[in-house]
This record gives C-alpha cells, structure tokens and sequence, in this order.
C-alpha cells in the first residue's frame, strides 16, 4: 500500500509540474520544436532543470542498499540499440513534433476531455494494440 501511495504521489507531482512548465499545451511544445521558425527556448530551462534533478536524485538513490518500497533497484539492463528501438524513436519523435504532445502529457490533457486529448490518447492505445499484433515482426 505505501508503494502505491508513493507512486500516486509521484504522478500527482509530475502532472501538477507538466502543467506549470507548459509541457501540456501543444503550442508551446511545437514552438520549442521550431529552431527554424519563431523558436520558444522556454522548454529547454525546464528539461534542464529536470535533467539536473534527475541527475542529482540516481546519485542519491542509487547509493542506497535499496529503493524504500522495494527490495532492489530495477534498472535497465539492455544496451541493444536494434531495429524496434529506433523505429519506435523515430515515430514517438515524429508524432511528437506534428502535434506538441507525447504520452504524459497526453494523459493529463485527457482531464479536461477536449476531444483532441481524448483523441490523442485513443491514437496512442491503437498504436500499441497494432504493436503487440505485430510484435513477431520486430523480433
């Protein structure tokens, strides 16, 4: 139960941070994506801030024996750069820069149920459903 509670907490927190810094609204995530055109640099102090955090925060967590709620760290272990990797980055980036949203922020746009969220979120669960059909493909 405390786990749960702690990572409710932590959604809680990164959707109240996507909403302060701007991430949810597509405007402003097209525009920092526009180098070329009327660039909006806002976003880059808020990934560098989160960068930074991020950074500081595995230094600490992972120099502990282990995570409060568990008994291990569970951390990646495949360095495989393969087919299925850059082709999911090359359409998560794609779909990224067309509409100004990815999935978290996505996710907290469904609250207001603007039919463009709900869209969006409905496109992203196709998405998936046609991978996990096609799965034998990528392997």
């Amino acid at each position: 139960m405390k786990g749960t509670l702690i990572a409710f907490l932590a959604g809680v927190m990164f959707a109240v941070g996507l909403v302060v810094s701007g991430m949810t609204n597509p405007e402003i995530v097209t525009g920092f994506l526009d180098i070329f055109g009327e660039w909006n640099y806002s976003l880059a102090f808020v990934m560098g801030g989160a960068l930074l955090v991020n950074v500081i925060a595995f230094k600490v967590i992972l120099s502990k024996p282990k995570p409060l709620c568990e008994t291990q760290h569970y951390l990646p272990t495949n360095k495989l750069v393969d087919k299925k990797l850059v082709v999911g980055s090359i359409l998560f980036g794609v779909g990224w820069g067309a509409l100004g949203v990815c999935p978290g922020p996505g996710l907290v746009n469904l609250m207001t149920f603007e039919p463009t969220a709900v869209g969006f979120i409905v496109s992203m669960l196709v998405g998936m459903e046609i991978f996990n059909w096609t799965k034998k493909v990528w392997e």
